[in-house]
């Protein structure tokens, strides 16, 4: 997410590095760079100028500090105007206390609106709501049938009616469903167009009218770009907008929609979808989108991930192992299957400081999830002592975890070696402040630690990935491996 403006932003502000003192010309000569930067990533030009416009001013006159670099002084006035242009935000739906709550969600064509209406109604079914789910698009027949699919997933009921019925009163009827069914928000999903048009709006208008939802929420597809902010300018000037649910941020590395959307519209984005599964709706924060614009990574954000997805007793215990020095290749297996659970490598390296500006020069990551599931194969072939005291495994016994896993002997030696650097840099953060554990997992992932396959600190500079096995050789292992799987678990 947002890797292009990243890059561009933080060489765009590197002309102050170095500076000594910032001038009134060395402000406006380094903010051209800012201003196109902004411009590249697609963001609305009136708002990169008065963005920009608001730098020069905040910066012009300020006395730099002489604790702070130009630079940072810069940086920080960035990181503040940049907060401003995308928020504040509340993220609270204004549902009723009592009684039923409607959620109408609008967009056009494509924006993820169905998929979208599943997520918010699995976000509030874990907030302890009763959601019900309304197919009010009769445009598309398949979007009516993807509604009751996901209603299926997440045991949520579904109205739906006809698709050559009045979606007007599918909307009521919905409603009255909901009230039979004790259900306490009702979400309206409905239908859009290819393109802004006035027989859209008047049907949203008429069941703004006759339904009069608590929330409008336009869903609007980060990839259309400025597109998007026209359009969330349309369905706002037809319908008052409360929110904007902004999806497809996770396959945009430029940004300008949802730096742009709140600026133009005056409409705040209230929730990001950052991938397709029901699960991937997070609250935007225009602080922690503004600090990975950066480069400083969102390290809460993926504390909050991990502190949902996370097997708590796994981790309090892996805590509790890593104080007292000791990390095995048992703690490692358990934090693998933990992490894989949060996503693909390349989601968790956005949120980690310092790597957001790093993700095009680490190249494709899509082979650094498949070497997790070829490391949890090395390992599960290991015995149980043989994980807890690694440095005890000779050379025949790596041959056998080789043959017991599928895999060359090679790729056994350098999953220990590289394990043997982790172990001692994590056994190094016990007792340490979270400050400095950010540090040294800041540094842990810069040097390629959460990207498996790759180079790790401390072995050795020359060495390369094995060569893939042939057909023949990789279909005896496979063999092997089953035969040696039947004996561990006899172990």
């Amino acid at each position: 997410m947002f890797e292009g403006i990243t890059s561009s932003l933080t060489g765009a502000l590197s002309f102050f590095r170095g500076s000594g003192k910032l001038t009134e010309a060395s402000i406006r000569e380094g903010l051209k760079a800012v201003r196109q930067a902004l411009l590249e990533a697609d963001v609305n030009y009136d708002v990169a100028q008065e963005f920009v416009d608001k730098i020069t001013e905040e910066a012009i006159g300020q006395k730099v500090l002489e604790s702070l670099s130009p630079q940072e002084m810069i940086l920080g006035i960035v990181y503040q105007e940049l907060i401003n242009l995308m928020g504040p935000v509340d993220h609270e739906l204004k549902l009723r206390r009592d009684g039923i709550s409607i959620i109408m969600l609008c967009g056009l064509q494509g924006s993820g609106k169905t998929t979208t209406a599943g997520k918010l109604a699995r976000m509030l079914k874990e907030q302890g709501k009763k959601p019900f789910l309304v197919a009010a698009d009769l445009q598309r027949p398949a979007a009516i049938e993807q509604l009751k699919t996901i209603g299926a997933q997440l045991e949520v009921p579904v109205h739906a009616e006809a698709p050559n019925g009045n979606p007007v009163t599918v909307c009521q009827n919905g409603v009255k469903a909901a009230k039979a069914a004790g259900a306490n928000v009702v979400i309206l999903d409905t239908a859009g167009r290819l393109h802004v048009d006035p027989e859209l709006m008047e049907e949203l208008r008429n069941i703004d009218r006759k339904v009069e939802p608590q929330q409008i929420l336009f869903v609007c597809d980060a990839m259309t770009g400025q597109d998007a902010v026209n359009s969330a300018r349309a369905f706002n000037e037809a319908l008052e907008l409360d929110g904007i649910i902004m999806t497809k941020l996770d396959g945009d590395a430029r940004g300008g929609a949802a730096l742009s959307v709140k600026q133009v519209t005056g409409v705040p984005i209230k929730f990001m979808g950052v991938g397709e599964q029901l699960d991937k709706l997070e609250p935007f924060h225009p602080e922690r989108m503004a600090s990975r614009i950066l480069g400083g990574g969102d390290m809460q954000t993926l504390a909050e991930k991990a502190q949902r997805v996370f097997d708590q007793d796994s981790m309090a215990k892996a805590q509790e192992e890593l104080m007292r020095g000791k990390f095995t290749l048992n703690s490692f297996l358990d934090a693998m299957k933990q992490i894989k659970k949060l996503g693909n490598f390349k989601s968790i390296l956005q949120y980690i400081p310092g790597m957001s500006g790093m993700l095009g020069q680490l190249g494709d990551l899509s082979g650094a999830d498949k070497d997790i599931t070829r490391i949890e194969g090395i390992i599960s072939s290991m015995t149980a002592e043989e994980r807890q005291n690694p440095e005890n495994i000779d050379i025949s016994r790596r041959r056998r975890i080789a043959r017991g896993s599928g895999v060359e002997a090679a790729e056994v030696n350098r999953l220990l070696k590289d394990f043997g650097s982790m172990a001692k840099m994590m056994q190094g953060m016990a007792g340490m402040d979270k400050m400095s554990q950010a540090k040294q997992m800041q540094m842990m992932a810069s040097s390629g630690m959460f990207q498996p396959g790759a180079e790790m600190p401390g072995a050795g500079k020359t060495r390369s990935k094995p060569k893939p096995m042939d057909a023949d050789k990789k279909k005896k292992l496979k063999k092997e491996a089953e035969k040696q799987k039947k004996k561990n678990r006899k172990r």
